[in-house]
């Protein structure tokens, strides 16, 4: 798919959306203009890995941040947003090295693109949306946004499960506290469907907030990343809890846990998990601190291959210091140690059995006050 033809395609879904608005003017809700948003993004970083590791990245498994002493654009975002009660669009194109490093399996102009999906409301009461395209990932408690998430650098979990799905997603939310979706979708962060590959993936979500200071959500994936010929089932669970103690303490907790067959038509599994636990504290209204500790066991090798016997089983503790002088603004260190049983990590005298980095970010996030076109 060419960029040109991703646009043509983006522009039908986007001129259907609006046809099926104007037909049903008559309908309650649908009369009126649509708000027009903008948005940007910018998390230029600086990271020194003591374990200093040639080429153009630092880990294989890492794909924020994955520089070694020098100055580089981890994420820059350019967007446009469409809000109306009864229907919504978003195109965010992207640049930096999570795009080169996140996206390598896509071709050309397709890593340029971050988000790109339109969705309709399927009832008066605007409770039940179908949104379709390129959509943030419905797994996990951080995004590919820094300035979103407690720590500078993404977890082991959030950094080995999707950013993005292609695809349909449904979602209810029948008030503030319940949200439920089901998705189908193209594969396990892919754009395009793997060749080969007659069966879509399906994912589903339950998201409870009761309150402002609590969070519960869990996320499932069902899917392949193989052809046919080859088809091993995936099923990848993603539970987690966000919480907030006082009004100077947050911490958030996870697990994932997945399993893949072997071969075509096994019974037997690969399993994998990761913990994650993140605590954070803010010291005044313009620094806060967190501490993150993290496991990753991938025995078997289905997310992070490796050529040792007991596969990834890695931990890893991360220290960060946070000063934001404004809100749109955020100045960022990290410590962060990883130590695994067996040698996993590049470094300049081959691989090593821990790694020991130092990361500084400097972030900017603008979005512009929406205004109302047409007449």
């Amino acid at each position: 798919m060419t960029f040109a033809s991703f646009i043509r395609s983006l522009s039908l879904v986007l001129a259907v959306v609006t046809f099926t608005a104007a037909v049903a003017q008559e309908d309650q809700g649908w009369e009126g203009a649509p708000a027009l948003g903008i948005s940007g993004f910018l998390d230029v970083f600086y990271v020194y890995d003591f374990n200093r590791p040639p080429g153009d990245f630092r880990q294989e498994f890492l794909f924020n941040h994955n520089r070694h002493n020098e100055f580089n654009l981890n994420l820059g975002l350019v967007g446009l947003s469409l809000e109306h009660p009864k229907y919504r669009a978003k195109f965010t194109l992207q640049t930096g090295t999570y795009a080169n490093d996140n996206y390598a399996a896509e071709p050309g102009v397709l890593k340029n693109i971050f988000e790109a999906w339109a969705g309709v409301s399927l009832n008066r009461e605007n409770t039940l949306w179908l949104d379709a395209g390129i959509l943030p990932s419905h797994i996990g408690f951080e995004s590919a946004i820094s300035m979103e998430n407690y720590t500078l650098t993404r977890s082991l979990s959030a950094e080995n499960s999707p950013y993005f799905l292609t695809g349909a997603q449904l979602s209810y939310s029948p008030d503030a506290r319940w949200k439920f979706a089901g998705l189908v979708v193209n594969g396990w962060q892919v754009i395009q469907k793997v060749s080969g590959n007659s069966i879509p993936s399906f994912g589903t979500q339950v998201m409870f907030t009761p309150s402002g200071g609590l969070t519960l959500n869990w996320s499932t994936f069902i899917g392949t990343e193989d052809p046919d010929q080859t088809r091993r089932m995936r099923y990848f669970s993603n539970l987690y809890g966000q919480f907030r103690i006082t009004d100077k303490v947050n911490l958030l907790g996870g697990i994932d846990l997945g399993i893949q067959q072997k071969r075509k038509g096994s019974s037997d599994y690969d399993l994998w998990f990761t913990p994650t636990v993140i605590g954070q504290y803010l010291l005044d209204p313009r620094w806060k601190t967190a501490l993150r500790l993290e496991y990753y066991a991938d025995p078997g090798g289905v997310i992070i291959p490796t050529e040792t016997a007991d596969g990834f089983r890695t931990a890893g503790i991360s220290w960060n210091l946070d000063y934001n002088p404004a809100p749109q603004v955020a100045c960022r260190f990290e410590a962060r140690w990883l130590g695994s049983q067996e040698p996993v990590f590049r470094a300049e005298d081959d691989l090593r059995d821990s790694d020991f980095f130092v990361a500084v970010s400097l972030a900017v996030k603008l979005e512009a006050p929406s205004v109302h076109k047409g007449p």
